[in-house]
């Protein structure tokens, strides 16, 4: 994973700044999903930055109509309590999010499926509400 900035050619949809559709933090470690324009009407384009004191991590991202459906329903799993793995179908990064594991947080992974096969997981301590303030930022990539 690199930690340099994604470079792509500028298109004519991009976003003036970009919008966080995932943003998983605490004072330590974060996961975070940047929209950052249209690549065409059907998809968006974005990247996710993984960040740790330890190590950094930044992956371009496609995004379709069906992907932000999917992560929808992710959310709904993850406020049941239920693990979840999110973009499992080659194109993009694994995003990953567990609650049974080894810390009394919940282990956040980025896994470069499709091109280095290299993974990266960070235990992100969520405040109260973080998966409606999930919901919320869904809702506004919606609306690009």
């Amino acid at each position: 994973m690199s930690t340099e900035p994604v470079r792509r050619e500028s298109h004519p949809r991009d976003l003036r700044a970009p919008v966080e559709l995932l943003h998983l933090a605490d004072r330590e470690n974060s996961v975070v999903i940047r929209i950052l324009g249209r690549h065409s009407a059907q998809e968006l384009d974005g990247e996710v930055v993984i960040a740790s004191t330890f190590c950094n991590g930044r992956l371009p991202l496609r995004l379709s109509a069906r992907d932000l459906d999917d992560w929808a329903r992710a959310l709904d799993e993850l406020a049941r309590g239920r693990d979840v793995c999110w973009l499992t179908d080659l194109r993009n990064p694994e995003i990953g999010v567990e609650f049974d594991t080894q810390f009394a947080v919940p282990l956040v992974t980025v896994e470069d499926v499709r091109g280095s096969g290299t993974a990266m997981a960070v235990p992100v301590e969520l405040p109260e509400g973080w998966i409606d303030e999930q919901r919320r930022r869904l809702d506004g990539v919606r609306r690009l």
